[in-house]
């Protein structure tokens, strides 16, 4: 049974809320492996396991490259239990295309649940497109929870991304 279904099948069911060690022990049940906390080790042996390339940054800080387009996997929260893929669109837009940009990701977010598309402005003027999933595992996660959500971050920002190369095709690449 999927892990979609198991939830499905455990939030239909009455419950009152427990404490965490309660919460956990149905976590265990239901799902029949035992959520374990994230770590940057845990986010590495994952690429690894999966043949990605991957780096490690001065900040220790879990990145890499899928279709020519940076991703970083962080870890936040107080006991790192937030997990967030960011993807970075590889091209870069003019400021005087910003409203239309802008425009485009809330389209996208009014229409998609991920991944969360949104707009920076550099110093140098330049609009670049995030694409970022976000889970909190405040009770850890199984290996195929972070799976899921490690596909799931890098497909949808990859399918925005492929969206922004339509809308915005690459001068070069057409014929004069």
């Amino acid at each position: 049974m999927s892990w979609s279904s198991r939830m499905r099948r455990w939030w239909s069911r009455d419950h009152s809320p427990g404490s965490a060690d309660d919460i956990v022990a149905l976590l265990v049940h239901e799902l029949g492996e035992t959520p374990t906390a994230l770590s940057p080790d845990r986010l590495a042996r994952w690429l690894t396991d999966s043949s990605f390339s991957f780096f490690v940054d001065n900040d220790g800080d879990v990145g890499g490259l899928w279709r020519s387009r940076v991703f970083y996997f962080f870890l936040f929260g107080e006991h790192q239990e937030i997990l967030q893929v960011r993807g970075h669109w590889q091209r870069e837009g003019a400021i005087e295309r910003l409203v239309e940009i802008l425009e485009f990701c809330n389209t996208w977010n009014t229409e998609r649940i991920w991944p969360k598309a949104y707009v920076r402005v550099r110093d140098d003027g330049h609009v670049h497109v995030v694409g970022e999933v976000a889970v909190d595992f405040e009770h850890g996660a199984t290996d195929e929870q972070l799976s899921g959500t490690l596909h799931c971050g890098l497909a949808t920002a990859t399918m925005l991304f492929d969206a922004l190369d339509s809308h915005y095709p690459d001068p070069v690449g057409q014929a004069p």
